[in-house]
C-alpha cells in the first residue's frame, strides 16, 4: 500500500469527539487525583494493575482531548518523537470515530464490550480488553444557542513563525464568515502585554472584525497571564446570557515574561470562569508548550486541541468548534465496579491526571468534565480473569448533573465475562483501532506493558483501516509505520 507521510493526519484526526476536560478545584485537587497504587511487576507510564480484594472500583472524569496525538502526529512529520511527557493514551483513542449508539434524551449511553488480546500481547491467555464507551445525542447546528467568543490570541515574536499566526488569522476569517450574524466575538492579544482590539462585536459586523484580524502581527516577549486575565476580562463585560460564552487561547503556549504558572493564572480569572465562561485552547507550532495548555484548559473547564496546519484550523473553528459550544453534561464521572470473583487484576490505561476517589463519584462538589452534543468518551481496561471465570466481570456508571437545572443523572451498564472471549482478530474493527492506538501512545512513552512490537500494531492499524475504509484509521496506520524507524533508533 502506498503511504502518504504522516502529515496526511488532518480534518479525522481532531477533535473526533470535542469534549470537555476534567477540572478540579484547589479544595479538591489532592483527593480527585491520587496517585497509583506502586506494585512490581508493572509498567512504570501506565501505573499499576490493581487487585480487586483491594480495591473494586475505578473512577475517573470524563476527558476526550485529543491535542496529544494531533501533536505526536505533527512532531513524527517532522522526523521526531514527541516528547514522553507530551503522550496521553485516552488522547489517542479519543481521537477515533466509535460510533455508539446515541441515547434518545439528554445525557449518556452507556456501551461496555472488549475482546481477547492479540496474541502478540504478554500474557494474552488470561487478560481481556475492556472497552467503556459513553456517547451523547448530537445537537444540529442550527438549534444550538448563540455564541459569545472572546479570541486570546498570541501575538508574540515566537508566533511570526510559518504555520502559527498566518494559521490562526486565516481560520478566524473563515470562521467569522461561517458564524451566525446573531453571535458575537470579541479579540484580545497578548505579546509583552495585552491589548482589546476588538470588544464583543456583532457578526453581523463583519467588516470590523475581518479589518481587526488583518491587524495582527507578531512581536515581542509571551505574557500569556496578562492576555488570560484580559481576555477574561473582555468576556465579561460582553458576557450575554442565554449565550454560550467561550474564552478561546490560541497560542504556541511558550509563555516566558510574567507569571508562567497556570494555577495562578486561573486563580485570577476564577470569578469569571465561575459564571460558565469555559476555556477552548487551540494550541499550534512545532515547540508547542504542552503541559501548561493542557493545566489551563483542564484548570478553565475546557479542553485543548492542536492543529498544525490550514486544513486542520479551518475544521476546528469552522465545523467543531460551533458544535461544542452546547453542553449536555456538567462534572460528568465514569466509575467502573469489579467483581473479585471474577477478576483478578485490572487495569485502565491512560486518563492518569484525571483520576478521581471512589467515594466523590456521587460528590457533585468534585469536580468532574464538560460534555457537548455527540460527543464520546473511551475507556480501555486490561482485565486478568480469574481461572473458569464466568458471570459479571464489571459494572460501569456515568454520574452527571444537567446544565440548566443541576440535577444529578445516572445510567449504567454490566458486562459478563462471555462477553470479553471473542477473538481480537475477528472483534469490532473499531475496539482493534482503539487498541493500536492506545498501546501505540505507550510505545511514544517508552513503556512495555506487555504490549506488542511496533510493527504489530501497524499490522493491526493495517487491518482494522482496510475493513473500515476511513481516512482518519488509514492516517493511523500510516502514523504508526512513520514512527518505527523512530523508535527503532530511540530504543
Amino acid at each position: 500500500m502506498k503511504r502518504p507521510s504522516a502529515t496526511a493526519i488532518l480534518l479525522a484526526v481532531l477533535l473526533a469527539a470535542a469534549g470537555c476536560s476534567a477540572k478540579d478545584s484547589p479544595s479538591s485537587a489532592p483527593a480527585n487525583r491520587p496517585a497509583p497504587p506502586a506494585q512490581a511487576g508493572t509498567d512504570r507510564d501506565q501505573g499499576a494493575a490493581v487487585d480487586p480484594q483491594r480495591d473494586n472500583q475505578s473512577t475517573f472524569a470524563l476527558d476526550v482531548d485529543t491535542a496529544s496525538y494531533t501533536y505526536a502526529a505533527g512532531r513524527i512529520a517532522d522526523g521526531r518523537l514527541p516528547e514522553a511527557s507530551t503522550v496521553r493514551p485516552e488522547e489517542f483513542v479519543n481521537s477515533f470515530d466509535q460510533h455508539y449508539p446515541q441515547p434518545r434524551g439528554d445525557g449518556f449511553a452507556v456501551h461496555v464490550d472488549g475482546a481477547r488480546l492479540p496474541e502478540s500481547h504478554a500474557g494474552s491467555s488470561s487478560l481481556r480488553l475492556l472497552r467503556v464507551g459513553l456517547q451523547t445525542r448530537a445537537e444540529d447546528d442550527a438549534r444550538r444557542k448563540d455564541a459569545a467568543l472572546t479570541f486570546v490570541i498570541d501575538v508574540s515574536g515566537s508566533m511570526g513563525d510559518p504555520g502559527r499566526l498566518d494559521l490562526v488569522t486565516d481560520a478566524l476569517h473563515t470562521l467569522v464568515d461561517q458564524l451566525r450574524p446573531t453571535d458575537a466575538v470579541a479579540i484580545v492579544t497578548f505579546n509583552d502585554r495585552a491589548r482589546v482590539v476588538r470588544r464583543m462585536t456583532r457578526v453581523a459586523e463583519k467588516t470590523d472584525l475581518h479589518a481587526a484580524i488583518d491587524s495582527l502581527r507578531a512581536d515581542g516577549s509571551t505574557n500569556l497571564d496578562a492576555g488570560l486575565v484580559t481576555g477574561y476580562q473582555t468576556a465579561r463585560d460582553g458576557f450575554r446570557e442565554g449565550y454560550s460564552n467561550r474564552v478561546i487561547l490560541l497560542s504556541d503556549g511558550l509563555a516566558n515574561t510574567g507569571n508562567t504558572d497556570a494555577d495562578r493564572m486561573l486563580r485570577k480569572v476564577r470569578e469569571e470562569a465561575d459564571k460558565q465562561i469555559a476555556l477552548l485552547g487551540v494550541g499550534v507550532g512545532s515547540e508547542y508548550g504542552d503541559a501548561l495548555m493542557e493545566r489551563l484548559a483542564d484548570r478553565g473547564d475546557g479542553f485543548v486541541v492542536y492543529v498544525s496546519e490550514r486544513r486542520q484550523a479551518r475544521d476546528v473553528f469552522v465545523r467543531r468548534l460551533p458544535a461544542t459550544l452546547s453542553l449536555r453534561a456538567l462534572d460528568a464521572k465514569a466509575q467502573v465496579t469489579f467483581d473479585p470473583k471474577t477478576v483478578e487484576s485490572y487495569q485502565l490505561i491512560g486518563y492518569d491526571d484525571r483520576k478521581v476517589a471512589d467515594q466523590d463519584f456521587r460528590n457533585d462538589h468534585v469536580d468532574g468534565g464538560e460534555v457537548g452534543p455527540g460527543h464520546s468518551v473511551t475507556a480501555l481496561y486490561l482485565v486478568k480473569l480469574a481461572p473458569e471465570a464466568s458471570g459479571r466481570v464489571a459494572e460501569v456508571r456515568v454520574h452527571w448533573l444537567d446544565p440548566v437545572s443541576k440535577e444529578a443523572s445516572e445510567a449504567y451498564e454490566s458486562v459478563d465475562a462471555a462477553d470479553l472471549g471473542g477473538a481480537f482478530d475477528r472483534t469490532d474493527p473499531r475496539l482493534r483501532v482503539s487498541y493500536a492506538a492506545a498501546f501505540f501512545a505507550v510505545a511514544l512513552r517508552g513503556g512495555t506493558d506487555g504490549r506488542p512490537d511496533v510493527s504489530d500494531l501497524a499490522r493491526i492499524a493495517d487491518a482494522a483501516a482496510a475493513d473500515l475504509d476511513e481516512r482518519a484509521v488509514d492516517d493511523l496506520a500510516d502514523l504508526i509505520h512513520d514512527a518505527q524507524p523512530l523508535l527503532v533508533q530511540r530504543d
